[in-house]
């Protein structure tokens, strides 16, 4: 929560600050747990995965490895509107805020004795945590009323400039992005070219009518309405049909919006990121979740266990590895055996795609001999599967706008790891990440 009155009295980015506390603290007591202090690696996803990014960035990315050497980030979100402190957008939040609690009457406050600050911190925890979750519940669909905000002390900048100046702490990044971030934040119910400006409109409520038409141009479709007997099937990345189109989960006008959720929010930071750590002696590796259906969160089961059934035995021994060796090797390749799995060792029959006769087959090499990101070569590791047996089930089960989705479990399923070229990925993400780069100043992220 932030506000002029917060920065006044208290201190805005309060979690941020008690996370960069526990880093010190480990610093400080590493030593009796029989830890290195030279070797900590932080993560996380999503929001974990946001909080991850903004303390390599934490106070101008003046603190180096004092704190940590490596960190990891997965399909992490930067809420695409990261305010300053005093904006009116964070100050709305903090009066509704107020008001819910019984501290604002609307009335103007003279000093500290009489504040609204003070009222708030002589109220009980309980009555906090309902007027938090009644704000919070009331914010527009896929927002949180309640988040970073640039400080100029801790958040000096928004994360789409100070990556770009490559100010950050740390040695070694790992950043990782999911296939299909954006379907359980955007609303479902984008059929027309209308319905998706209006989407644009409300997400990004200080673009004009000229913004927008450059949103139109970098996401292109037609202007016809989806007919819900599309198939949904995901894509390659690299040829056929892109995420501007088409999807697990979508296709036309609903997943234009999913992949301008996806990308402004998720993606093009975790492609931001990796740039920042690609000088001064530091180094990047990015990947891509892309098992199907490769969704929000879908992939932590692969890297902590216990593995979902879409998981084959072997695509979570290399996930695993990958992040293992990553923490305690400085480097997150793995071998070219578990890479390729044991299911390819056994088996003698080619390996297809479920949806088409082209043979899959892995490139364990690409990821024995992971090779870092650069901006002359800015190469992302897509870790995906082949074969296996279909099944139908939610991506995300309790939600009821988002349907079934065709998901393959074993027996069949085999490692299909390739390295690709991050910038030309999807019908040109990197490009669609500079153009968000450029109008962070009205978006602002």
């Amino acid at each position: 929560m932030s506000s002029d009155e917060i920065h006044r009295y208290g201190v805005v980015n309060a979690g941020l600050l008690d996370q960069t506390f526990a880093l010190q603290w480990v610093q400080n007591y590493i030593h009796l747990f029989g830890g290195n202090a030279s070797q900590v690696t932080i993560g996380g996803i999503s929001a974990g995965g946001g909080s991850v990014m903004l303390q390599t960035m934490a106070f101008g990315g003046t603190l180096g490895d004092s704190l940590f050497s490596n960190a990891s980030t997965r399909a992490f979100r930067v809420d695409n509107l990261l305010y300053l402190y005093a904006d009116f957008v964070p100050s709305q939040s903090y009066y509704a805020f107020a008001a819910a609690v019984g501290c604002f009457n609307g009335l103007p406050q003279g000093n500290l004795s009489n504040s609204i600050f003070r009222c708030l911190i002589s109220k009980d925890t309980d009555t906090l945590q309902n007027a938090s979750a009644y704000v919070s519940g009331s914010s527009r669909y896929g927002t949180w009323a309640f988040l970073p905000v640039t400080d100029g002390s801790f958040i000096q900048q928004l994360p789409s400039q100070q990556l770009l100046e490559k100010r950050v702490n740390g040695r070694r990044i790992l950043s990782g992005n999911n296939a299909n971030e954006g379907p359980l934040f955007t609303p479902q119910n984008i059929v027309t070219e209308d319905d998706f400006v209006n989407f644009l409109r409300s997400s990004f409520p200080l673009f004009t009518e000229d913004d927008i038409s450059r949103v139109l141009l970098y996401y292109p479709s037609t202007n016809a309405s989806v007919s819900s007997e599309l198939p949904d099937f995901a894509t390659s990345g690299t040829s056929g049909a892109t995420a501007l189109n088409q999807s697990t989960f979508g296709t036309g006008q609903q997943q234009r919006a999913d992949n301008v959720y996806a990308e402004t929010t998720f993606v093009c930071p975790s492609y931001w990121l990796a740039e920042a750590f690609t000088n001064n002696g530091r180094t990047a590796w990015k990947y891509q979740y892309s098992v199907i259906p490769g969704q929000h969160a879908g992939d932590q089961s692969g890297y902590l266990g216990p593995a979902a059934p879409n998981q084959g035995p072997d695509f979570e021994k290399a996930f695993m590895t990958i992040y293992g060796n990553f923490i305690t090797k400085n480097d997150p390749s793995i071998s070219a055996d578990i890479a390729a799995g044991a299911s390819a060792a056994s088996s003698t029959s080619s390996n297809y795609s479920s949806e088409s006769t082209d043979p899959k087959t892995s490139e364990p090499d690409s990821v024995a001999n992971w090779a870092p990101y650069t901006l002359a070569a800015p190469y992302q590791l897509n870790l995906n599967q082949s074969g296996g047996t279909p099944f139908e089930a939610p991506a995300y089960p309790g939600v009821a706008v988002l349907d079934n989705v065709t998901q393959f479990s074993d027996p069949g399923l085999r490692n299909d790891f390739t390295l690709v070229n991050a910038y030309t990925w999807e019908g040109g993400r990197g490009m669609r990440c500079d153009f968000w780069r450029s109008v962070a100043r009205i978006v602002p992220e």
